[in-house]
């Protein structure tokens, strides 16, 4: 079976795939990667599943040797570049490499989160689950921790070798405000509040990783006092402390909070804020729940149309997994569909 040697990588280097639901009640966050197009498109690059585990850069890359075997990589995401033996690899584009091929990611250039999917899938059981890391938990991952120097990472399945694929022509990236849903505690601020949020400008601070992020800029003020009797928290959730500026809360989020919650970011823009960087600003604009579940519909066709381009390229296996995660009687439907057309819209 083909290994991968970790030679060096960043300290935020993680292990996620789409992350671990239906446990908030227990207390147990997400996690998964925070560039969910980003994982999705890396994985259907190299035929995986797309919501099969990836290696998540958090703006610095690492350095890697195929030890044993065959591997086909691609990476998506931040602007970072993939290297084979030196040389780069051009954007959307899968790759095969062979044992003592040495290859390595970039710090970005712009965004912060790259997803470097490996065919086959690496071989890291599942807890709870999801093979997702959630680092303040200590569970999954790589023995509930990031990557580090001198890991090896076994995948489960062997390849064929294949040429390498490119896809060149994926649509150019949204722009423009981040669409929320206002809520679910608004009315716990003044309207001067709400058009303070609404209407400013505002910076992603340094205070940012996978669990939130705090923004700066105008205070915004609450009706009644900032405290609630804690409730249920997802990912997106925009909560508003005593000290008036917005914190985000991502994907390694608390399950639940005390603090009014002025809005929350619709599924469908998730990915684009979470690859700011500090110092970019950020504006916020209120859609209905109507338009959210439409934008929610138009990415997972999105993500429909992408594999049903590259599945015939990339000739995903047919294994027990695989089929475990589909609609095998309405045809091939990723199992999550429905979830992402309603839950996180």
């Amino acid at each position: 079976m083909a290994e991968i040697e970790v030679i060096d990588c960043g300290p935020a280097t993680t292990i996620q795939d789409a992350g671990r639901y239906g446990l908030q009640r227990y207390g147990v966050g997400p996690a998964g990667a925070m560039d969910r197009d980003a994982l999705t498109l890396a994985n259907l690059l190299v035929g995986n599943d797309p919501d099969e585990a990836a290696i998540e850069f958090a703006g610095l890359g690492g350095r890697f040797k195929v030890k044993e075997g065959q591997i086909r990589i691609a990476l998506a995401g931040a602007d970072a570049t993939l290297s084979v033996e030196g040389e780069p690899v051009a954007p959307q584009t899968s790759v095969m490499l062979r044992a003592g091929d040495a290859f390595s990611v970039g710090p970005a250039r712009q965004g912060v989160y790259a997803m470097l999917a490996i065919a086959g899938g690496l071989a890291v059981e599942p807890m709870l689950g999801s093979r997702s890391l959630h680092r303040r938990a200590a569970i999954g991952g790589l023995d509930g921790k990031p990557l580090q120097a001198g890991a090896i990472l076994a995948l489960r399945q062997d390849v064929p070798a294949g040429d390498d694929l490119t896809l060149p022509d994926l649509p150019e990236a949204a722009h423009g405000p981040i669409r929320v849903l206002p809520g679910p505690q608004d009315d716990h601020f003044t309207q001067a509040g709400l058009a303070t949020f609404f209407d400013s400008t505002y910076t992603l601070s340094r205070q940012a990783d996978r669990m939130g992020y705090r923004l700066n800029g105008p205070v915004i003020e609450h009706a009644d006092g900032f405290n609630i009797i804690s409730d249920g928290i997802v990912t997106g959730a925009i909560q508003v402390p005593g000290s008036g500026e917005p914190i985000v809360l991502m994907a390694d989020r608390q399950t639940t909070g005390g603090y009014p919650k002025i809005a929350t970011i619709i599924s469908a823009d998730l990915a684009r804020f979470a690859q700011l960087r500090p110092g970019d600003p950020v504006r916020f604009q209120a859609v209905s729940q109507e338009e959210a579940v439409t934008a929610a519909r138009e990415a997972a066709q999105w993500r429909a149309e992408l594999r049903d381009r590259l599945i015939p390229a990339g000739a995903m296996d047919l294994t027990s997994e695989r089929l475990l995660s589909l609609n095998l009687i309405g045809g091939m439907v990723d199992a999550r569909a429905n979830f992402f057309e309603t839950e996180t819209a």
